[in-house]
């Protein structure tokens, strides 16, 4: 009895285990990729893209109590292959910073690869501020070949990993803190 009631046990936590890791959505509050496109500008690709962030109440009040907010912006260019998983070409990752200066009143949005940033007086002209990425170097055209066939993707991933760490075993459980988009795929005309 005792090796059958360990091994429901093991498997009750398997389960459990699968369902806290399996991707839970959190309908309104979310990362939209609205549009992006990948061009070619001096012999390099550049992307430009226009995210929409829709914060949830939890985290805009974390915001509002000094708590920064991460995001990474990944960027994949694949070459799609028949009988093979698709190679990938190029990553690059953005990675973006919101925080709330109440000293000052004012919302703080950086880039933190690029050290760019600005300061903005509301919510709304900050998230704005994010939420327009425009001309970011990606790929130099050179890298592709003429005769293949490639997909692009970009993704917000909202970094629960750079939370407080009293925050963030409520920030893997609580749908309001899965702010992160699905992939925007599109295929590459070179």
């Amino acid at each position: 009895m005792r090796a059958s009631a360990r091994r429901r046990a093991a498997l009750l936590f398997l389960i459990w285990g699968w369902l806290l890791s399996a991707p839970v959505f959190a309908g309104d509050y979310a990362a939209i990729v609205k549009d992006a496109e990948l061009a070619l500008q001096d012999e390099e690709y550049v992307l430009s893209a226009e995210i929409q962030y829709r914060l949830s109440p939890k985290a805009t009040d974390a915001l509002k109590n000094g708590i920064p907010l991460f995001w990474a912006v990944n960027i994949e260019i694949k070459r799609q292959r028949d009988f093979w998983w698709d190679q990938t070409i190029a990553e690059k990752h953005l990675r973006f910073k919101i925080q709330y200066q109440a000293l000052l009143n004012v919302y703080r949005v950086r880039n933190e690869d690029s050290g760019e940033g600005g300061n903005f007086s509301s919510l709304g002209a900050a998230m704005g501020a994010l939420s327009s990425i425009r001309y970011v170097p990606v790929l130099g055209k050179s890298a592709l070949a003429d005769d293949q066939r490639y997909a692009v993707g970009v993704r917000v991933v909202f970094e629960r990993e750079l939370l407080p760490l009293p925050l963030r075993p409520l920030a893997y459980l609580n749908p309001q803190w899965y702010l992160s988009s699905g992939w925007y795929i599109w295929n590459l005309k070179n």
